[in-house]
């Protein structure tokens, strides 16, 4: 099997992202993988690496977010031997470790901004010295680099470098969220639960309406929600049949609103005497509408996004805007 076909997804959104992995992979390029979390970006860096002519040395992952400031340096250039307390011995770091092949920097947009400073220099110039040490080391490695970040906002902010930015940004590939590709689901779960069976566990089977209910879902935390369900599946239901009832609460599928539900009476006119707030008007309907879908969800944002027809994120930001709280929101 090719490493892209190890890649699940035939929607339309995946199979443009497989596109651009097949044209990036053999060459050299910077790529910059943008996505929300849970969304795959260490899977696509590793399916570049193994498409790539690099793929007989080393695919080297490291978490900038991960890692605290101040052993960050040493964690990607390595460190001589007595470079600060605790440096008993010479270490090799991950540029070194990585060499001729991938170092994968994962969540960049969390490295602090001394260190981005000194990344920038390793991409412009190709060499890097161990912290402690005088001796210049090539980096003939190919950067792959990943964020759930908005980048150009973290530039406004001023907590990120632009140049690093146009560095890093020379082949963006963007991973779509999960609810944008639905029709994967099934094929996702059905690898998911291979695996678990591949590990001598007995799997449960989804009906036909728990995969529709899964298909409606929001997925805020995309392919790794999914497959933390699938596990949980795999251990409350061994060899059953899954029915929607069967769920957890948030995955269930929601009825509709009535519209009593839904609207109440906040979509009565207002007495017209000549003028009116509609700016205001308007605030105060979306208000009232959200809040009864809240309350027809139990409080449930997901739920109440699906009954919306909205995306979880836009309606925590409408909540926001509205003051309107609900512990699932924070």
């Amino acid at each position: 099997m090719s490493p892209l076909e190890q890649l699940i997804g035939i929607s339309p959104a995946m199979m443009a992202v497989k596109s651009l992995i097949s044209q990036v992979a053999e060459t050299d390029a910077t790529v910059l993988i943008l996505g929300e979390s849970g969304t795959g970006k260490e899977v696509v860096a590793q399916c570049i690496h193994l498409c790539s002519l690099r793929n007989p040395y080393a695919f080297v992952p490291l978490n900038c977010g991960a890692i605290p400031a101040e052993l960050l340096e040493s964690e990607l250039f390595g460190h001589e031997k007595g470079a600060f307390t605790g440096a008993i011995t010479a270490r090799k770091g991950r540029f070194e470790l990585a060499e001729g092949g991938t170092l994968f920097l994962d969540e960049i947009g969390d490295m602090p901004l001394p260190m981005q400073v000194k990344l920038l220099r390793v991409l412009q110039e190709r060499v890097y010295e161990r912290v402690g040490g005088s001796k210049s080391l090539s980096a003939d490695v190919r950067i792959v680099a990943a964020t759930h970040r908005d980048l150009p906002i973290r530039i406004d902010e001023g907590s990120f470098r632009e140049d690093l930015f146009y560095r890093l940004n020379i082949f963006p590939i963007e991973l779509p969220p999960l609810r944008a590709r639905v029709e994967d689901i099934p094929l996702l779960l059905e690898a998911q639960l291979k695996r678990f069976t591949d590990q001598g566990r007995v799997m449960p089977q989804l009906s036909a309406e728990t995969l529709e209910a899964l298909m409606q879902y929001d997925w805020p935390g995309n392919v790794r929600e999914l497959g933390n369900l699938a596990e949980r599946l795999s251990i409350l239901f061994p060899g059953k049949l899954v029915t929607p009832e069967m769920l957890p609460q948030q995955y269930q599928p929601i009825a509709p609103m009535t519209s009593t539900m839904a609207m109440g009476d906040v979509v009565l006119m207002p007495g017209f005497d000549g003028s009116l707030d509609l700016k205001q008007y308007l605030l105060d309907m979306e208000k009232n509408i959200i809040l009864r879908a809240l309350e027809h969800s139990d409080g449930v944002v997901s739920q109440a996004a699906r009954l919306l027809r909205l995306n979880r994120t836009t309606l925590i930001e409408k909540m926001r805007k509205l003051h309107i709280r609900s512990e699932d929101s924070l």
